[in-house]
């Protein structure tokens, strides 16, 4: 007998949210089905009984999938089968990843899987903004270790109004789009993308999600102990040796302390020097005690690193690099860097650099987006790409990875708005991290605004980005500007904004740490305000403003607009005009069919090529009059006559009786060949048929004593046929 159990939360504007557990997926570790609507995820968790033998971190795994067949939709390919994760399946799994992977337990080191499956939705509902909350009620109701439960809301700003889990259509009209993922008491995750708002609108937009987040938190509580599953599994993971432990302390500490405190800039150089500590340790001890406890040694040691380094911080306001806690690094730019792009950059900031190029297309180079819930195009891309020498690694690049995919959207979330509305290109950028040392992906969007205008591309306004870190004991804390990688390893905080001089553009922020006051968030944006303004004046003082015009091999595109109507004469049959311009000029033709009309693009890298394929679509949209004079070309010979094109696409009949005024009776008397120019008049336009009848004879003057032949007049009405009668 299925017995399920069901929890409910109401949003307060007459929708529900369902969670119930029970009837699916029982053999899994924690199971439930979250309903919104028509929109139904199922969140199943499993964890292995113990951890695997050297296993020291926490190794989780979330996966988030949508179903084509939630929306009654075939997938595409031959296969007609669910693929590869797409990008918008790989981001989800991040936001709900960053927000459970700080609350397990420190010590719990099993393997962890959490699969989110989208099994039905209506297009209206987004269901991503439900995956967080359906990942923690899986948890809630098993008997894994978790120090949550969590949830996540998408919180939308429409109309100067807040809304929790906003539908496509009211996302469509927001200002402000963020995901936030919180406790009952913390803020965990932040991301999204703002229309340049300020610091305290983002405040009060995480403020406003995180009272949303507690009434969802609060149902899973009750949730659990419905399911009697408040009480979780013993584990032990760990093996420790305290004396072990205090020993390492007090014989690296001190030592630790001082590199932390010496303020070498290299990365490398002080890695090796924390490095020298933990060996001169480990050459102490005997071979069968260094087989025996090396990896205690290194886990314990890598403890007292920390802790020296943010005591140094705390104590004496000293990062690890000598900066003070608000500095930012040495900066310097190149644009024009690369010769072939049609868009170069270089951004150096400290030991972080990217390179990062532009091109420009036209429509045939956009992205087509084929997901479940989104069918769409996009004319703005950014690709981040993090080669393992950038951090001086020896192993071999494995391609594109979550870490990349999520980085670059965070870059392209920074600056698409940034592009001018209705640009007739595709942009893409892509941004080659060739050194890093905290903030990549922060100088992938400085990078990325030189580029952007290095090609000549008319931005809004530039965008620079900083990344944030906090180190805090509870009682002290510091607010770093500008952090290294080590900061952000060893810290608490990892905060990223990026933001024109006018407002924020997009932020990502994961914290660490249990009891962030909102205090400090303040003091941090509010720091991160004057981080961006001056690493801004940096790439202002490069490039003060994009390039008046493209490079001299940048495609060149015209638009045009023309009647809807008109959009098939421009195609032709089969698509016999469009290739026929498009091989007569050189140009690329596109046409798209908008709310106005037809828009059409005409894109060359020269000039004349554009103006040939405009003269052709002009023609063939120009509207012909009646009594108009035109010269057209001779396309083909007829006993009665000649068809001449006047206008291009566009023929009419010239009748042998209106070439001269004197009778013909062969067309070989008008010396009228294939080929020739004619000038002639268009006398008639057929109501009916639409046909063209032109004259020549009407250009001509008349000859003395011509008469007009009169005109034939009008048959009487025909007698009915029988059988009409």
């Amino acid at each position: 007998m299925i017995n399920p159990i069901k929890k409910t939360i109401d949003l307060g504007d007459g929708r529900v949210i369902t969670i119930e557990t029970g009837k699916l997926a029982k053999q899994a570790d924690g199971a439930v089905e979250v309903r919104m609507g028509n929109t139904m995820l199922l969140a199943t968790v499993c964890a292995a009984k113990d951890a695997n033998e050297g296993v020291d971190f926490m190794p989780l795994q979330v996966e988030y999938k949508e179903k084509f067949a939630s929306i009654g939709r075939f997938p595409g390919g031959f296969t007609k089968r669910e693929g590869r994760a797409s990008d918008y399946e790989i981001l989800t799994s991040r936001l709900v990843d960053r927000a459970l992977r700080p609350l397990f337990p420190d010590d719990y080191h099993a393997e962890v899987y959490v699969n989110i499956v989208m099994f039905s939705a209506d297009g209206k509902d987004i269901p991503d903004a439900l995956a967080g909350l359906a990942a923690s009620a899986a948890l809630a109701v098993s008997d894994i270790p978790f120090n949550g439960p969590i949830s996540e809301v998408r919180v939308a700003r429409i109309g100067g109004e807040f809304k929790i889990n906003p539908t496509y259509d009211e996302l469509a009209k927001a200002d402000m789009d963020l995901m936030v993922g919180a406790t009952m008491e913390n803020i965990m995750m932040v991301e999204g993308e703002m229309d340049e708002v300020s610091e305290l609108d983002l405040l009060n937009a995480l403020k406003f999600a995180h009272d949303a987040i507690k009434v969802q938190c609060q149902a899973q509580l009750e949730l659990s102990e419905m399911c009697g599953t408040t009480v979780k599994r013993t584990y032990c993971h760990e093996v420790n040796d305290e004396e072990l432990r205090k020993d390492v302390r007090e014989k690296c500490y001190d030592k630790a302390y001082a590199i932390a405190a010496s303020g070498n800039a290299n990365k490398h150089a002080r890695g090796e020097a924390f490095e020298a500590v933990v060996n001169e340790y480990l050459e102490a001890m005997t071979e069968e005690e260094r087989a025996e406890k090396e990896s205690l040694v290194k886990r314990y040691y890598h403890d007292v690193e920390k802790e020296a380094m943010r005591r140094c911080i705390l104590d004496e306001g000293k990062r690890l690099d000598g900066r003070e806690t608000t500095q930012i690094r040495p900066i310097w730019c190149e644009v024009d860097y690369l010769p072939g792009p049609h868009g170069s950059a270089v951004f150096t900031r400290g030991e972080t650099q990217s390179l990062t190029t532009v091109t420009l297309g036209t429509k045939l180079d956009e992205k087509i987006v084929d997901d479940v819930l989104d069918q769409s195009h996009q004319r703005f891309l950014l690709h981040y790409n993090f080669p393992p020498f950038s951090t001086g690694e020896a192993k071999a690049s494995r391609g594109v990875g979550r870490r990349e995919v999520g980085h670059g959207n965070l870059a392209c979330r920074a600056l698409k708005g940034m592009i001018p509305d209705d640009y007739p290109y595709t942009v893409r950028v892509v941004s080659d991290i060739l050194e890093s040392n905290g903030s990549s992906s922060m100088a992938t969007v400085c990078a990325g605004t030189l580029a952007l205008m290095d090609a000549g591309v008319k931005i809004k306004k530039p965008v620079s980005g900083i990344a944030m870190g906090l180190i805090t004991d509870n009682q002290k804390y510091a607010v770093l500007s500008d952090i290294l990688g080590d900061e952000d390893h060893l810290g608490d905080m990892d905060f990223k904004v990026t933001g024109t001089k006018d407002g924020i553009t997009a932020t990502q922020m994961d914290i660490k740490v249990d009891g962030l006051p909102y205090e400090i968030l303040e003091k941090a944006l509010m720091q991160a305000h004057d981080g961006r303004m001056h690493i801004l004046g940096k790439i202002l003082d490069t490039i003060p403003e994009p390039r008046e015009d493209f490079k001299p091999h940048a495609p060149r595109i015209e638009t045009l607009l023309i009647p809807k109507d008109m959009i098939g004469a421009v195609i032709g049959p089969g698509g016999k005009i469009i290739q026929g311009i498009q091989e007569e000029s050189g140009a690329v033709v596109t046409i798209e069919e908008v709310e106005e009309g037809g828009r059409v693009e005409i894109a060359a890298s020269n000039r004349d090529a554009i103006d040939a394929a405009l003269v052709r679509i002009k023609g063939i949209v120009a509207i012909p009059e009646e009594g108009e004079t035109y010269t057209g070309k001779v396309k083909s010979i007829l006993a009665f006559g000649a068809f001449v094109e006047f206008m291009p696409g566009k023929d009419g009949l010239l009748h042998i009786s209106e070439i001269a005024y004197k009778r013909l009776e062969t067309m070989e008397e008008s010396g009228i060949k294939e080929g020739d120019e004619v000038t002639v008049k268009l006398v008639e336009i057929d109501k009916k048929t639409g046909k063209f009848r032109l004259s020549m004879k009407a250009l001509q003057p008349k000859p003395e004593g011509w008469e007009e032949r009169p005109q034939r007049a009008p048959r009487a009405p025909r007698a009915p046929r029988k059988d009409e009668k």
